[in-house]
């Protein structure tokens, strides 16, 4: 074993990139001036990957809250909307629920509690059971909530989400009824018309709906799935996955994802004569045990990426080899076997259900891949919007 470093994620700093500008060749050059300047020589199977972010900016894949409200207008009838489970962040959803209301005459907003879907709590199921609350069968009114729980405060962003939704509604110019519920049939208490905003349940969340009788039934991803009044658009999650531009925008998930992150794999295959992976992505799959914050916002963590990235891990699981078939073996005799046994695994054969991959992770590569991208990139000022990995794809074995 003379390799020493395995799997390496870097930061790429690029240029701020704005509507219009080229992004295949913006993430390349980015790309190559680091890796030149830096004296690092591209693999086989190293990782491209750019955020979705800079890819929706120059694309200008951008939508007012005006263009939202004449949307929801034309698919819901603009009279009472139930809109129901949407997460608490002003990023994610302040800008949507504005354009929301802005094109209906009431809206009847159903919040699940004790957490959103992603884990932004409301209160904790301490208090639910201190005060004998069942969130899956009291359905609370504004007054009950307040009863109980008093002003509720979010203890990262200072913010009181129940206030600060109702008066965005009020201040759209749309009359607002809160109620506190867990199963989606019960928003048609109040109305038939209905827009729910979870993101990973929403199919179910639709099905159970139109069950019950729901008149109309929308998702997020069926607002803003083709232009209105020359917005940006998405075709297949509509505003799922869009973030705060600013007050009066959004900045949607970018179109044609598939075909920038080929055309990236390509560009740098050929500048490099390597085959390069790349890939769009966005929040990364993983939870926060302290803030119990599930970081997937998104719709997905990655909406494009090159055919070499499809797949799951089909690994041994070394620490098993140790402690049991090569258990009585240690030092260079035992690296040896292991090695050997990682050379004889067929590429072909699924290793699932098979002992010697128990514990190794079951997920899609992309999912994975993207998750270190996001932690690499993270969401402030460090000004790498590209990452660059290598290793991912090597094992014990290679030199």
């Amino acid at each position: 074993m003379s390799r020493t470093l395995g799997t390496i994620s870097r930061g790429v700093r690029a240029p701020i990139f704005r509507e219009g500008d080229d992004i295949v060749k913006g993430t390349v050059e980015s790309v190559l001036r680091a890796l030149k300047e830096n004296n690092i020589e591209a693999h086989d199977r190293d990782v491209v990957a750019v955020t979705e972010s800079v890819v929706a900016r120059t694309q200008g894949n951008y939508a007012t809250v005006e263009q939202i409200a004449e949307d929801v207008r034309q698919k819901t009838g603009g009279g009472t909307v139930g809109v129901c489970f949407p997460i608490l962040s002003r990023n994610r959803f302040s800008v949507l629920l504005t354009g929301i209301a802005m094109g209906v005459k009431k809206l009847v907003l159903m919040l699940s509690y004790p957490s959103d879907e992603v884990g932004n709590h409301l209160i904790s199921m301490d208090e639910l059971d201190e005060k004998g609350i069942d969130p899956w069968r009291d359905v609370l009114t504004l007054e009950q909530f307040r009863a109980n729980f008093g002003k509720v405060v979010h203890p990262f962003t200072g913010v009181d989400y129940v206030e600060y939704y109702s008066e965005l509604v009020k201040a759209a110019g749309a009359e607002v009824e809160l109620v506190f519920a867990n199963r989606v049939q019960t928003i048609l208490n109040y109305t038939d018309t209905v827009i729910t905003c979870d993101i990973h349940t929403r199919e179910r969340s639709k099905r159970l709906l139109r069950r019950a009788g729901a008149k109309v039934v929308l998702g997020l991803d069926d607002i803003l799935t083709s232009s209105v009044n020359g917005s940006g658009y998405n075709a297949e999650y509509g505003l799922l996955g869009s973030n705060k531009a600013d007050d009066k925008r959004v900045k949607l998930f970018p179109r044609d994802t598939m075909a920038v992150a080929e055309a990236i794999g390509k560009m740098m295959s050929e500048a490099t004569g390597k085959t390069i992976e790349a890939m769009i992505y966005g929040d990364g799959a993983f939870k926060d045990p302290v803030g119990k914050i599930w970081e997937l916002a998104d719709p997905v963590v990655s909406p494009g990426y090159t055919k070499g990235l499809v797949g799951t891990p089909n690994e041994l699981k070394l620490k098993y080899l140790a402690d049991n078939e090569f258990g009585s073996l240690s030092g260079e005799e035992l690296q040896k076997a292991v090695a050997q046994k990682i050379r004889e695994k067929d590429a072909k054969t699924s290793l699932v259900g098979n002992m010697v991959s128990e514990g190794t992770t079951p997920r899609h590569l992309t999912d994975l891949i993207g998750s270190l991208c996001d932690l690499t990139s993270g969401s402030g000022d460090k000004g790498t919007p590209i990452i660059y990995i290598q290793g991912y794809f090597d094992n014990y074995t290679n030199d």
